[in-house]
């Protein structure tokens, strides 16, 4: 992260993700001790102000690329979530997607790479 962060490529991560992040690290659950809000809220701020960082957000269009994606992959129940995203990073013609989730081998046409998976 902090490569692209510092790096001259733009990188964008979707809205859904930073919601996720957030939730994740701040889960009493998850992490003890959890991350604090501050902390979690810093984190977000920090990599916003990298000056090619990108937030995807739903467009206008949105609704007939994610329903095609939930009619085609057949997605049911909290698959939704993964569907999202995916559906964003297709519209926003983003060229790979960094993810340990296997689920989204699901979706034709977006390559997914595990950055902690060694090259």
């Amino acid at each position: 992260m902090r490569e692209l962060a510092q790096g001259p490529e733009v990188w964008a991560v979707p809205w859904p993700c930073l919601a996720e992040f957030y939730g994740v690290v701040t889960h009493p659950r998850v992490f003890r001790p959890a991350t604090t809000i501050a902390e979690a809220i810093e984190q977000i701020d920090a990599w916003a102000e990298s000056p090619t960082f990108a937030l995807l957000a739903e467009p206008d269009r949105h609704w007939p690329t994610l329903k095609r994606l939930l009619s085609d992959r057949r997605i049911v129940g909290p698959a939704i979530h993964d569907a999202r995203i995916a559906a964003l990073c297709i519209q926003h013609a983003v060229r790979e997607l960094w993810s340990a989730d296997r689920d989204f081998s699901r979706y034709p046409g977006l390559r997914v790479v595990n950055p902690l998976i060694a090259k």
